[in-house]
């Protein structure tokens, strides 16, 4: 079994027909607009862009969707995760308004798009259905339905929810969406490439240079300039400091279970509880699943992350007719400070852009970058671009701002922390472990060959201890995000760069070490 084999793969992964890969470039690439990410949100843009009739490039380290958008659960909803009630309260009821109207038109953006190229995604309209959390007031529910109603939506509150569904007091929300995230993006790339756009794998980046003309370093030997870059990698690679500090990354958790057609209604539904739960259905291979998500962590905070899957199971099991779970999954949210992500120019940069941050909504986040990128590219005064401006430092944030800065500053002392095991012989086999090595950290893993992998547990982008992440088979950074592999080959970003080789450790006492190169 290869390591990279051992992560857990979502139920739109499992589909085997789509055409995910994209070959290399074998020369320099120069072009109007190159987008880095071939995510919703790279991908979403590029078609705004070459409708356009932009010349436009979008390279990815690995495949088409490749990233998070493959680890999404998909709910296409303009109803906030993070609640209308707290973005009144954070950026005013201006914002709020725009927040609901641009989801909207995200979701529209969805269905039109999916409908004029053919996309057979399996898209769907249907009900959201907000239900009152376990131990939650039904004040929290008629706060909600206010500050909604404020924001322009539809809600209508329902004593209690439909049959199938715990039977709890509700809000009802129309014109919400599901489909299959990994379909859509293969038929955006396929509709991009129809129009002259070009999309490239295998290309790794550690550098954006803004100027008149934007470069792009590579690891290789070929070179990528344009007159503007779009950095679409749900957490910014290209800056260390400007956009983290009002970032934090969470994990969150899928499980999916085979279910008759009508025993669960066809609606997208959550509830108010924290960590907080929701429910869709989907159609996969002839079969009808229910995909159960939610018990949502700071990443690389959790003692074991395979527990939140148990917990998951249970509730799941314990407020629905299902029988087994058979597919089980997490993905990486990036949360910012007020619930909105983060779309325009990057500050300090003239000519390169950034979406970054989805609080959880980052299908319809990544769509309106699609919608906003393009017109901010073409000079337009669009009247979203205030609300998602990268350089925004909202006053009723701060609390949420100094909250999460607080809790990156307190992972400083896993430097002085134990290690997780006695010593490197307690490594089992397909695990890993951080060590004190001297006054620092390693970061050791023992394959399937037993061989053991030996790394500096240092993330290069701000100097964090990683933690090893049971669940996934790799290596989390608690402070921003960052992940790597067991070997310490880094898989999403903001860090670039691999986990550092370690020259100085003791190979003569040693000698089944393995480190590699970077």
């Amino acid at each position: 079994m290869s390591m990279q084999s051992e992560r857990t793969t979502s139920l739109w992964a499992k589909n085997q027909t789509l055409n995910l890969a994209r070959p290399a470039p074998n020369r320099d690439i120069n072009a109007d607009i190159v987008i880095v990410g071939a995510g919703i949100a790279g991908l979403s843009v590029a078609y705004g862009l070459v409708c356009k009739g932009l010349q436009v490039v979008v390279i990815d380290d690995g495949d088409i969707g490749g990233g998070n958008t493959a680890r999404t659960t998909a709910h296409l909803s303009n109803v906030l995760d993070d609640r209308f009630v707290q973005l009144r309260h954070k950026r005013g009821a201006d914002v709020a308004r725009i927040a609901a109207e641009s989801h909207g038109e995200a979701i529209d953006w969805i269905e039109r798009v999916q409908r004029e190229e053919e996309i057979e995604c399996g898209f769907r309209r249907l009900d959201g259905l907000l239900l009152l959390g376990k131990g939650d007031s039904q004040k929290s529910l008629d706060e909600e339905m206010e500050a909604a109603r404020d924001a322009g939506l539809i809600v209508e509150k329902q004593a209690c929810a439909p049959a199938g569904l715990p039977q709890v007091p509700a809000l009802r929300f129309p014109a919400q969406a599901r489909f299959d995230p990994l379909a859509y993006v293969v038929g955006l790339a396929e509709a991009i490439e129809r129009r002259g756009g070009r999309i490239f794998s295998g290309c790794h980046v550690i550098a954006v240079k803004d100027g008149d003309t934007v470069g792009i370093e590579l690891v290789g030997e070929h070179r990528v300039t344009a007159g503007k870059v779009v950095v679409a990698t749900a957490t910014p690679i290209n800056d260390r400091f400007a956009l983290h500090t009002k970032l934090a990354p969470y994990r969150t958790y899928a499980v999916a279970a085979p279910i008759d057609p009508g025993v669960i209604p066809d609606v997208l539904a959550w509830d108010t509880c924290d960590p907080y739960h929701y429910v869709r259905l989907a159609e996969c291979d002839g079969t009808t699943y229910a995909i159960f998500g939610g018990e949502d962590h700071k990443t690389g905070q959790a003692d074991d992350e395979r527990a939140a899957l148990v917990r998951l199971d249970a509730w799941a099991m314990s407020n629905f007719a299902i029988d087994t779970v058979t597919v089980r999954w997490s993905g990486q949210v990036m949360e910012t400070i007020d619930g909105l992500g983060f779309i325009g120019v990057n500050p300090g940069d003239r000519n390169v852009f950034v979406v970054a941050g989805d609080s959880g909504m980052g299908m319809t986040h990544g769509t309106i970058a699609g919608i906003l990128i393009p017109a901010l590219i073409y000079g337009e005064d669009h009247p979203w671009r205030s609300a998602y401006d990268p350089s925004r430092k909202p006053i009723g944030a701060v609390g949420t701002f100094i909250g999460e800065n607080l809790n990156v500053a307190a992972q400083v002392t896993d430097f002085v922390t134990p290690s997780d095991v006695p010593s490197l012989a307690d490594i089992v086999t397909g695990e890993g472990a951080v060590l004190r090595h001297g006054l620092s950290k390693i970061a050791a893993y023992r394959d399937d060959r037993h061989k053991l992998h030996v790394r500096s547990a240092v993330c290069p982008h701000l100097g964090c201890i990683v933690h090893w992440n049971k669940l996934e088979k790799v290596w989390d950074c608690p402070c921003h995000g960052s992940q790597f592999d067991p070997t310490g080959r880094v898989l999403h970003g903001p860090a670039v760069h691999a986990l550092a080789t370690l020259d100085d450790f003791d190979r003569d006492k040693n000698p089944n070490l393995d480190p590699i190169n970077s």
